[in-house]
């Protein structure tokens, strides 16, 4: 047993006492390291211009995520969308007008990468096909209902009171048959 009881350790002395590390001193000297580490990630975070973040955001707002085809880059967490963002970013940057970034993405991914396509040849189906399909089908009802309304109505037949009354007559003899 030691000096300082039987469960502790008597403190290091002499060389071991020097090597031994001391926690408490060590960390103070890395304090102020993680401190400068911490206020460049909060300054790098910041934005450095407002209106640049602005028309950023409005930009993604107006390009489709090609992974999740109904949001759009702003909404969407993919890994694909990030790239986006970070790629309008980085031509935003370069003093790329938003034109030309969308010129660059529509030539890279067709204009399935603009929330509002352009209205030219290649997209005439998708802006005009729903107008197109719901004309059609009020065609459609317009011609059946003509037709309707010019044919004689066939669904009421016309009774033979005479025929009613044999058939009555007959089912009842059958009922009253005495084979059984």
């Amino acid at each position: 047993m030691s000096a300082t009881g039987p469960l502790q350790c008597a403190p290091p002395t002499g060389e071991a006492a020097r090597a031994a590390p001391v926690w408490g001193a060590r960390a103070t000297h890395l304090l102020p390291w993680c401190f400068a580490i911490v206020l460049g990630t909060a300054i790098a975070a910041t934005p450095a211009d407002p209106a640049l973040e602005g028309r950023l955001k409005k930009l993604d707002e107006e390009l489709r995520c090609l992974v999740c085809q109904n949001q759009s880059l702003a909404d969407s967490n993919a890994p694909l969308a990030q790239d986006l963002r970070r790629e309008v970013r980085s031509l935003a940057d370069a003093g790329k007008s938003d034109a030309e970034i969308k010129e660059f993405l529509v030539a890279r991914y067709g204009d399935f990468v603009l929330y509002k396509p352009p209205v030219k040849a290649t997209t005439w189906l998708l802006w005009f096909g729903p107008f197109l399909l719901l004309a059609g089908g009020a065609a459609a009802w317009w011609t059946i209902s003509r037709r309707r309304g010019r044919r004689p109505d066939t669904h009421v037949e016309t009774v033979d009171a005479a025929a009613v009354t044999a058939g009555v007559e007959r089912a009842r003899e059958l009922l009253n048959d005495p084979r059984e």
